[in-house]
């Protein structure tokens, strides 16, 4: 039964995989078939796309070949048409050279005609020269100079006239403008004017004083110049004592020191040293509150007080009997007026103004001229360079830089010149005169000379048949050179130059 059961099994086992293998053998055959099919399509479809691609790249190389071949058609073309450009242009270079070869020849032919010609030219020139020679009895040096002679005697004709139309058209334009500025400048501006000398007078009650002052062997008046520097002159001037000094404010300080001790009548040598102290004292007190008005009265702030010290001891200075800080202030008014209505810098042109003869604050103490003193406060007090400039170019030292600084040229100049400003001494006038008439007679041609209006103005006459009336230009410029270079005066001197023809007969 075991068995039989296993043979059953083993049928069916053989059965099963009969069938199985059966069934499998018709699949297989069945995807072979379909696989076979499905590749056949797929090389047919393959064909057909490698058919078509072909063709459109046969299409695409065709079109590419037409269009490449267009190109190169248009490209030949081109190439051609620059080709004949070429040798057109290469066909009129050779044209061109050829014409320029023959104008050379043509050229050298006649520069070869020129050379002839001019070889033949300085030879006639010569001859001619030599003629002239002969007939003239010059040489030819001579004969040029005597033709520079009178080239340059004809040009300078002609430049005096230039001048005299130039300086008339100048003056016609700017004179009357000119005159109105400082017209109105002088009439706003008025400050008093202080003259002072290099001594002080102190009045005494009586003579008797007079012994006081000298004092026991003198030695009063020994202290009093000891302490103060100043020489005291007692003679037979009645109740009055002379302080003699070059330094105004040791002359001031000596007078306040004196009048004190003649108002106590205690003088003795303790009693001097005490009032000379409190003088010096107050002569600095005085000496600030001189400085700060000035600055006030011109309207100039911000200064350093070292220089409003400066300022005030100008008050005690002195330049040709004007007060040197009253002069200053009214420079400063001045400079500011003129800037004012020329449109400059008021503040600048008025602080220049008001510091300009600060060097003559010190320039009795250090050996120096008093525009490098005033160039060297100002510097030291870190004034703008626009102040410093004015300073040193007021007197023409060093080329103004500014506008303001010529401004303060002007205004320094119309406050020297104002009449009654300043006051010279009979010696220093009649010299400045006798100098003025010698200049002017030393030029050629010149016959007189006359210094007027107290050497404010020269008038000259000159010989006509040596000077032309054009000449009497340059004649006159030439002397004002000469007189700028040669005399120092303060404003300005008008050179008059004149040149009279007469004619001369007698009736009989």
């Amino acid at each position: 039964m075991f068995l039989v059961c296993i043979v059953l099994v083993i049928i069916g086992i053989a059965i099963g995989y009969a069938i199985k293998k059966y069934i499998s053998e018709g699949k297989i055959n069945d995807a072979n078939v379909l696989a076979t099919r499905i590749i056949t399509d797929a090389e047919h479809d393959a064909e057909s796309k490698k058919r078509e691609l072909l063709l459109e790249a046969k299409e695409e190389i065709h079109k590419l070949r037409n269009d490449s071949e267009a190109d190169i058609r248009i490209r030949r073309k081109e190439l051609q048409t620059l080709e004949n450009r070429l040798v057109n242009r290469e066909e009129s270079v050779e044209k061109k050279i050829s014409s320029l070869e023959r104008k050379e020849d043509s050229l050298n032919s006649k520069i070869d005609n020129l050379n002839a010609k001019n070889e033949k030219a300085d030879k006639l020139i010569e001859e001619r020269e030599l003629e002239l020679q002969r007939i003239s009895g010059l040489t030819a040096d001579e004969g040029k100079k005597l033709l520079l002679s009178e080239l340059e005697k004809e040009m300078t004709q002609e430049y005096a006239v230039k001048i005299k139309e130039n300086e008339a058209r100048i003056k016609s334009e700017s004179d009357k403008y000119a005159m109105e500025i400082i017209a109105q400048a002088i009439q706003r501006c008025a400050a008093d004017q202080v003259a002072e000398s290099t001594v002080s007078v102190v009045n005494l009650p009586n003579d008797e004083m007079k012994g006081r002052i000298i004092g026991r062997e003198g030695r009063n008046i020994r202290s009093i110049e000891s302490l103060t520097g100043v020489d005291l002159i007692i003679d037979d001037t009645p109740e009055a004592v002379v302080l003699s000094s070059f330094d105004p404010v040791r002359r001031e300080v000596a007078r306040i020191a004196l009048e004190r001790l003649v108002s106590d009548g205690r003088i003795h040598p303790t009693r001097i040293e005490e009032s000379v102290e409190k003088a010096q004292q107050e002569v600095e007190k005085m000496i600030k509150e001189s400085g700060e008005q000035a600055a006030y009265d011109a309207g100039v702030h911000g200064l350093h007080p070292e220089i409003i010290k400066y300022l005030g001891r100008l008050k005690y200075r002195t330049s040709y009997g004007q007060n040197v800080l009253k002069h200053s202030v009214e420079v400063s008014n001045i400079a500011g007026i003129l800037a004012s209505e020329l449109g400059a810098d008021v503040r600048l042109a008025k602080r220049g103004g008001l510091l300009h003869d600060i060097g003559k604050s010190i320039d009795h103490e250090i050996e120096a001229p008093h525009v490098e003193l005033g160039v060297d406060i100002a510097k030291r007090y870190k004034e703008s360079d626009g102040v410093v400039n004015a300073i040193e170019s007021h007197h023409g030292d060093v080329e103004p830089k500014y506008i303001e600084s010529v401004l303060v040229q002007a205004a320094d100049a119309i406050s020297a010149a104002r009449p009654g400003a300043r006051k010279e001494t009979v010696e220093s006038y009649i010299k400045r005169l006798e100098k003025l008439e010698e200049i002017a007679t030393s030029f050629e041609g010149v016959e007189k000379s006359y210094a007027i209006q107290a050497g404010r103005e020269i008038r000259i006459i000159v010989k006509p048949e040596m000077i032309s009336e054009a000449e009497i230009t340059i004649t006159a410029r030439n002397i004002v050179n000469e007189i700028e270079k040669e005399l120092d005066f303060p404003g300005q001197i008008k050179v008059n130059v004149i040149r009279e023809t007469r004619a001369i007969e007698y009736a009989k």
